[in-house]
């Protein structure tokens, strides 16, 4: 059919049922590989959009079709998706807890810090949706760590000068973990990671998983944290402002400096 020309036309005209999108929106909206490989090939624009604003890309990881990510992505799709779209792919596939399509999202340089268009505001939880936040609340612990392995900013929604001039307390990703009762591990990472201890509002619940949180927040903000760690923070937050933050393997030091710089136990060798 993309032989003929009344066809390549229309090759990016949206139409169908439901939310109207383009050939390409329905092909990955069903993970047809061959179908987008084909349409790709003939001229389909990898970034068009639906009435919905939704790029195919964003439709892909929603449906969780990891082939049909990695074709847009190698294709030149952008990993942001489309700015008038009120969330992202980031933000998707953290929500879905879907580790390896987040994880391409970020190797092709996806924001990690990626911020839903509108903010949330249920009664007094003045809190931005991001990833972070996203991947605590739905349990998807996996995503959590690595959105933090690439540099996501473990205070992220108090640091932003345009966020704070719409949200005076905002509630740090710390307060919120608590909150939801995320557990010790959760906190830890946070900790690990930079997270600002002294921010969280602590409100001490009956909850035996959270008072274990609570101790272990208290018991940091007592302690002065390690030289060691200090370090491994301030190296990862230059990696992190030149772009680097993903090429820690490939930095000329001993391959135990590398494991720590990426949080990895260095392996034991057993003669």
């Amino acid at each position: 059919m993309l032989c003929q020309e009344i066809y390549k036309k229309v090759i990016n005209c949206r139409g169908g049922w439901g939310i109207a999108g383009t050939p390409l929106h329905a092909a990955v909206s069903k993970g047809h590989l061959s179908c987008l490989q084909v349409l790709l090939a003939h001229g389909a624009l990898v970034d068009s959009v639906d009435v919905k604003a939704q790029t195919p890309l964003f439709t892909a990881v929603r449906g969780k079709y990891l082939d049909c990510v990695l074709t847009l992505l190698r294709a030149g799709a952008n990993p942001n998706g489309s700015k008038t779209n009120n969330s992202s792919p980031v933000l998707t596939a953290a929500r879905e807890g879907d580790v390896e399509i987040l994880r391409q999202l970020l190797v092709h340089g996806a924001d990690v810090n990626s911020r839903s268009k509108v903010l949330v505001w249920p009664s007094c939880d003045r809190v931005s949706s991001g990833p972070l936040y996203l991947a605590a609340v739905y349990g998807h612990m996996e995503c959590f760590r690595l959105l933090l392995l690439y540099g996501a900013d473990p205070d992220y929604n108090c640091t932003d000068a345009r966020f704070l001039s719409l949200v005076k307390q905002p509630k740090t990703v710390l307060e919120m973990c608590l909150r939801h009762g995320c557990g010790v591990e959760y906190i830890q990472l946070l900790i690990d990671f930079g997270a600002n201890v002294y921010l969280p509002t602590l409100i001490i619940e009956k909850s035996t998983k959270q008072n274990e949180a609570v101790e272990l927040l208290l018991s940091e903000r007592g302690s002065p944290k390690a030289l060691t760690s200090q370090c491994r923070l301030a190296v990862r937050r230059h990696l992190k402002s030149i772009n680097k933050i993903h090429c820690i393997d490939e930095l000329e030091m001993p391959t135990s400096l590398k494991y720590f710089l990426q949080h990895k136990p260095v392996p034991v060798h057993v003669l």
